[in-house]
């Protein structure tokens, strides 16, 4: 299984959706244009909107020829997606995304900020288009709790009494509810039954907590190339991740003083010693333990869908959360 072929039933649809996200992200305002262009360039999976799309296919939804409701919501989850990314990286002075300069180090922050503000809005406009009041209130509750999320994970940067239930809020709210958003709309373009619409928003929350939670534990076992950026960003930023806090909780006094040390401090200086601790109190197989639940978690949440090609990607999409290396 790879990502290309998991995605094979919504390839067509993927094409689409590209089109409609490089013709909405013109402007007139050549900045945001250049930005933006950099942005697309820079590549991504597309999780999300491809999330959307396979949800949409397994409970039987076909865009009707000449129709965009399907490829305009996608668009528009892409666009809140990288909106957040875009002022992410400027929270976290990122260098390095996908393997290439951040939009922040290649234009400044000032520029970064301000086209994550055009991105929303443009994602705001196009919404409205769809006229679709059930849409407009899932969109706009998702973007608040994303942003909620981002304050509640600032609030805990550099304080290594972070619990591991504080840790899965930040993630549910940052990271697992655009992909919950993404599943749900899915289902409601469909006009789904309520049970499938609620199993897929579940769906998508577990395995967007799956994905975020094997993220935090690459930061500390990847390969650079594959993860496309550096090894440790997450400790030099001071953020208590689950391998860290599992270090804490259940490695030795001296391991856990190492950590926290970290955490309070932030910087690269002591990656060695923290990387060292994680791997011998064994933090790193606890994380992809909890990974493995919740994957397994979003596959039980779609056992209601009937077999289809999407439904199968749905459930490969789940194995991929976990294994993947980047």
């Amino acid at each position: 299984m790879n990502f290309l072929s998991m995605l094979a039933p919504v390839a067509g649809d993927m094409e689409r959706v590209d089109e409609l996200i490089r013709a909405r992200l013109d402007s007139d305002v050549a900045l945001v244009r250049e930005v933006s262009q950099y942005i697309v360039a820079s590549g991504g999976k597309r999780l999300r909107p491809a999330l959307l799309l396979l949800a949409a296919g397994a409970v039987g939804y076909r865009e009707k020829p000449g129709g965009t409701a399907l490829f305009q919501l996608a668009a528009v989850v892409e666009f809140i997606h990288t909106a957040t990314l875009l002022h992410d990286d400027v929270v976290d002075e990122s260098q390095l995304r996908r393997g290439r300069s951040t939009a922040n180090a290649a234009f400044g922050n000032a520029a970064a900020v301000l086209v994550g503000d055009f991105l929303y809005s443009r994602a705001f406009q196009m919404m409205v288009e769809l006229d679709s009041m059930r849409v407009m209130r899932v969109l706009a509750e998702a973007t608040n709790t994303i942003a909620g999320g981002e304050v509640l994970q600032l609030m805990g940067s550099h304080d290594p009494l972070v619990s591991e239930e504080r840790y899965l809020e930040v993630i549910r709210r940052k990271t697992a509810k655009l992909f919950e958003a993404a599943a749900r709309l899915g289902g409601m373009l469909a006009g789904s039954a309520p049970g499938l619409e609620s199993g897929l928003a579940d769906y998508g929350m577990h395995v967007g907590t799956a994905f975020q939670v094997i993220d935090d534990v690459l930061d500390y076992s990847g390969d650079e190339a594959s993860i496309g950026k550096s090894l440790g960003d997450d400790l030099a930023e001071g953020k208590p991740t689950l391998p860290l806090i599992y270090a804490m909780r259940c490695g030795s006094a001296e391991q856990a003083a190492t950590v926290r040390k970290a955490i309070a401090e932030g910087g690269r200086d002591d990656f060695p010693r923290v990387h060292e601790a994680i791997r011998a109190s064994g933090a790193l197989d606890y994380a992809r333990a909890a990974a493995q639940r919740e994957a397994q978690a979003a596959a039980r949440s779609i056992e209601a869908l009937p077999q289809s090609e999407y439904k199968q990607s749905l459930l490969e999409l789940t194995s991929f959360s976990v294994t993947r290396k980047g």
